[in-house]
């Protein structure tokens, strides 16, 4: 049975494993999905006993994405541009790519109907996060996107390596007094720390869509925030991880499995 894993540290949390056993299950793949959680210096090994074990492919989280994209032989133009690889397809040379921005754009235009095109967007954090998304947000064709940052030079930095794709700026958090956004997208870990980055009420713009890259079987602090502030949506990153995962299958099994319902199994596994 062809063998696929998920890499991180740490790992047990993931909900990858049961992702692709439903993908698997609903387009009759035979394949087995495990977690491996190497040691934090141990990745390239790992990855090396993965292939010799006859790995036909792995997903990559926290925080061996950018060690990942070093592995590589080959890589997407997607990967190159994120400066990290979350799919790893094994054979004669290891083959890099990074699926996440396609799954968050998938999550927000065909699960919530959210169209990008003309709005104005805010990406808060500048770190590997956000970088795995600007080329596919900019590919929207938004009227502006804005990344801000508590540290502005982290964020201006990043939106210099994106100004050749489209109309991108890189900004310190209290900048943002007075801005108003139609979409607004938490890539920083305050989720992982049940806390808020400091922002200004102001940003919430009317009917936005509030996005938090973080899932949680409850609301996290961000989206709390942003609702108390006047977001028409808010949604968790849990159908941006389904997304990515589908994206990841396909390069994996050549077939496009349906994301929805596995993302209402999700939901109603944390309900339960």
């Amino acid at each position: 049975m062809d063998l696929y894993a998920v890499f991180g540290h740490p790992i047990g949390h993931s909900l990858s494993p049961r992702i692709h056993r439903l993908f698997a299950e609903e387009t009759s793949q035979q394949l087995e999905y495990e977690r491996r959680e190497p040691p934090l210096d141990g990745f390239a090994q790992a990855i090396a006993d993965f292939q010799k074990a006859g790995g036909h492919g792995a997903n990559v989280t926290v925080p061996f994405k950018e060690e990942a994209w070093s592995l590589c032989d080959q890589r997407s133009e997607r990967a190159e541009r994120a400066g990290a690889v979350n799919t790893l397809i094994c054979g004669d040379a290891l083959y890099g790519d990074n699926t996440d921005g396609e799954g968050l754009i998938n999550d927000l235009r065909n699960n919530l109907g959210v169209g990008l095109a003309g709005k104005r967007l805010l990406v808060i954090g500048a770190g590997g996060a956000a970088r795995g998304v600007l080329a596919p947000l900019l590919a929207e064709q938004p009227a502006s996107l804005t990344i801000a940052n508590r540290t502005a030079d982290r964020a201006q930095v990043l939106a210099t390596a994106f100004r050749d794709i489209g109309a991108v700026e890189g900004v310190g958090l209290e900048a943002l007094a007075g801005e108003r956004y139609e979409v607004v997208i938490n890539a920083t870990s305050s989720g992982m720390n049940n806390e808020t980055p400091e922002l200004p009420a102001s940003i919430v713009a009317d009917g936005a869509t509030a996005y938090d890259m973080f899932y949680s079987a409850e609301p996290t602090p961000f989206l709390q925030w942003a609702y108390s502030h006047g977001a028409f949506r808010t949604r968790d990153g849990l159908g941006m991880l389904v997304e990515q995962a589908a994206a990841s299958f396909e390069l994996w099994r050549k077939i496009r499995p349906s994301t929805e319902p596995v993302i209402e199994a999700l939901r109603n596994d944390t309900r339960a």
